[in-house]
C-alpha cells in the first residue's frame, strides 16, 4: 500500500476569520482532510506573525484561540488531521537556522513580496532580518513534515506557486551540501585517473598543491553550482560509442581515458529533506463588499460568524455593475461583485434569476443584493453556530491544539533526528570512538 501524501499548510492568527479565508484555503482544507490518499497537518504560524508585527504581541494568544475556533467552525477534524502551533514545535526554529546557514542571501533578497514589502509597507519597520528570512523559516515549516518514501504536497493558488519554489530550491542545495557523499576512494593514488577526469567533466581547476580538503570544496562547490541532478548525470554512464574524452590525462594503450560511466560510484547521494510540490487549489473569486480584494485591513469582509443584520447592511452597501446607473439600465453579472457572491452562496435557479433579471434590468441591485443575502445567511448558519459552540468551550480547544502539537512535534523529532546526523555525523562518530560491550560483562 502506498504511503500517504503528507499535506502542509498554515495561517498567520489574525483573529476571527472570514468568508475569503474559507473558500481561499479552508474548504480546500476540509476536502483534502477527507481524502483517505492524504496525511494533513495546518499549523497557526505565530512566528511568521512576529516578522511584520513584532511590536506587538498582545493579542498573538488570543488571536491563535479565535483561529482555531473557526478552524473548527469550518469543519476541520482533529481526529483527522493535525492540527497545532508552530510555537510548539521548536524543532521548526532549528531547522529554520540550519537552513539559514546555506541559504544564499542573494535568494532571499530578490523574492517579488519581499521588494513590494519593503516598498509599500510604511507604518511598520521590516527591515529586520526576520522578515528578509521569511521564507527560509517558511521552507523548514513546510519540510518538516516530508518523508522520504512520501510525496509533500502544499495546496496554493496558482498565484502563490511561486513561494513554494523557493523552498524547494533551498531543500536542493541543503540535501547537496549534506546528503551529498564524495568517496574517500576517489582520492586514492589508484584512482587519480578517476579524479582528474571528474575535475575535467566539471570543470574544476587543477592545482600543483591540491590536497583533499581542496578537492571536497570544489566538487562539492561545483554540485551546487551545476545542480546535483545535472552534476551526477554529467558524471553518470555513457555509452561506449558516446565515450568522453578527457583532457589533461595522460592515456596509453592500457588505459584509454575515455569514460563509460565509472564515476559515479565515487558519489553517493540521498535525500535528507523532500522536497515540497505545489498542489493547485482552485480558488472562486470573491471580493470584498467595496469590489477590492476581500481583506481585514480594507473593512471590506464578512466574518464567518458576522450576525444576520450585519450581513444584510454590508450586503446593501456592496459594490455592483459601474454601467448601471439607474434601475433601468441593463447590467453585466460578470464583472458585479454581487454575482461573484451568487456563485458561492445561491442555487443554480437564484443565479440564473440573477443573471438575467441584471442583463435585462428585470430585477434592481437592491433585490439582487437581498436574495444573495438571504442564502448567504442560510450558507453561514451552521458554521456560525459551531463556532458558537467552540467559542463557548475555549478550553476545548485549546487541548485540541495542544495535542496537536504534541503530535506534530514528534514528527518533527525525527525529521530533526535525521538532519542532524546528516550534518554532524555525530552517531557515526560516537559508535566510531565507543567500544562495543561486551555480552556477560559489566
Amino acid at each position: 500500500m502506498p504511503a500517504k501524501k503528507r499535506v502542509l499548510s498554515g495561517m498567520r492568527p489574525t483573529g476571527r476569520l472570514h468568508i475569503g479565508h474559507y473558500f481561499g484555503a479552508l474548504e480546500n482544507w476540509v476536502k483534502l482532510q477527507n481524502d483517505p490518499q492524504y496525511e494533513c497537518f495546518f499549523f497557526i504560524a505565530d512566528w511568521h506573525a512576529l516578522t511584520s508585527d513584532y511590536a506587538d504581541t498582545s493579542q498573538v494568544a488570543q488571536n491563535i484561540i479565535e483561529i482555531a475556533t473557526d478552524w473548527l467552525a469550518s469543519g476541520l477534524d482533529p481526529e483527522k488531521c493535525t492540527m497545532f502551533i508552530q510555537s510548539s514545535v521548536p524543532e521548526h526554529a532549528e531547522l529554520h537556522l540550519l537552513l539559514s546557514m546555506v541559504t544564499p542571501l542573494g535568494w532571499l533578497e530578490r523574492v517579488p513580496t519581499y521588494k513590494e514589502a519593503l516598498e509599500n509597507i510604511k507604518d511598520k519597520d521590516i527591515h529586520t532580518y526576520g522578515f528578509l528570512g521569511y521564507p527560509v523559516l517558511q521552507t523548514s515549516d513546510i519540510v518538516m513534515y516530508g518523508e522520504s518514501n512520501a510525496e509533500l504536497v502544499v495546496p496554493v493558488g496558482e498565484d502563490q506557486a511561486s513561494h513554494v519554489e523557493i523552498s524547494r530550491e533551498i531543500v536542493r542545495r541543503f540535501n547537496t551540501c549534506f546528503g551529498f557523499r564524495i568517496s574517500d576512494a576517489l582520492f586514492a593514488r589508484e584512482n587519480l585517473h578517476a579524479l582528474k577526469a571528474t575535475a575535467s567533466l566539471v570543470d574544476v581547476p587543477v592545482t600543483v598543491d591540491a590536497d583533499m580538503s581542496y578537492w571536497r570544496t570544489q566538487i562539492r562547490r561545483k554540485a551546487n553550482e551545476m545542480g546535483l541532478e545535472n552534476f551526477l548525470e554529467k558524471l553518470g554512464p555513457r555509452k561506449s560509442e558516446n565515450a568522453t574524452v578527457v583532457r589533461g590525462v595522460n592515456m596509453d594503450a592500457e588505459f584509454e581515458m575515455q569514460i563509460s560511466g565509472d564515476l559515479d560510484r565515487f558519489f553517493e547521494r540521498k535525500s535528507i529533506l523532500t522536497e515540497p510540490v505545489v498542489l493547485l487549489s482552485e480558488t472562486p473569486r470573491i471580493p470584498g463588499i467595496d469590489g477590492r480584494k476581500m481583506s481585514k485591513s480594507y473593512g471590506n469582509f464578512i466574518s464567518l460568524n458576522e450576525p444576520d443584520e450585519s450581513i444584510r447592511t454590508k450586503s446593501r452597501a456592496m459594490m455592483t455593475d459601474p454601467a448601471r446607473k439607474r434601475r433601468t439600465d441593463p447590467g453585466n453579472p460578470d464583472v458585479c461583485p454581487v454575482y461573484d457572491w451568487h456563485k458561492l452562496f445561491s442555487p443554480p435557479e437564484t443565479l440564473a434569476w440573477s443573471a438575467e433579471g441584471c442583463r435585462t434590468a428585470g430585477i434592481g441591485c437592491i433585490e439582487c443584493k437581498t436574495a444573495m443575502a438571504d442564502n448567504l445567511i442560510k450558507w453561514i448558519e451552521p458554521i456560525r453556530a459551531r463556532r458558537e459552540e467552540f467559542a463557548a468551550h475555549p478550553d476545548r480547544v485549546l487541548r485540541i491544539i495542544d495535542v496537536g502539537s504534541i503530535r506534530a512535534r514528534e514528527v518533527a523529532q525525527k525529521t530533526m533526528s535525521r538532519v542532524r546526523e546528516a550534518i554532524f555525523g555525530w552517531q557515526h562518530k560516537r559508535a566510531e570512538i565507543t567500544p562495543p560491550r561486551m555480552v556477560g560483562k559489566s
